[in-house]
């Protein structure tokens, strides 16, 4: 079993809080709101959809590169990647 499906539940609840961040925007752009509230909105949206894909890229990372089977050296390794990823992704 794959990570994504282990947390698909969690996962799908992430994404339709997202639907929810963009329809929001939609909403914004469609009664003129003031562009710095939409731009707010987008900086939301953008900042979860970086969190999932923090979130799937480690998962991804753990389960499929590393197996819980490796060395520690890869280990630390691979951590030192996910923290790349989170702070280039925030």
């Amino acid at each position: 079993m794959s990570h994504t499906t282990r947390d698909k539940h969690k996962l799908i609840l992430r994404v339709r809080r997202i639907r929810g961040q963009v329809e929001a925007i939609e909403r914004a752009l469609d009664s003129d709101q003031e562009c710095a509230d939409v731009l707010q909105l987008l900086a939301g949206a953008r900042g979860a959809m970086n969190s999932l894909m923090v979130e799937l890229i480690e998962g991804h990372i753990r389960f499929h590169v590393l197996n819980g089977r490796e060395k520690a050296q890869q280990q630390e390794a691979a951590q030192e990647l996910i923290d790349v990823v989170r702070s280039y992704l925030k």
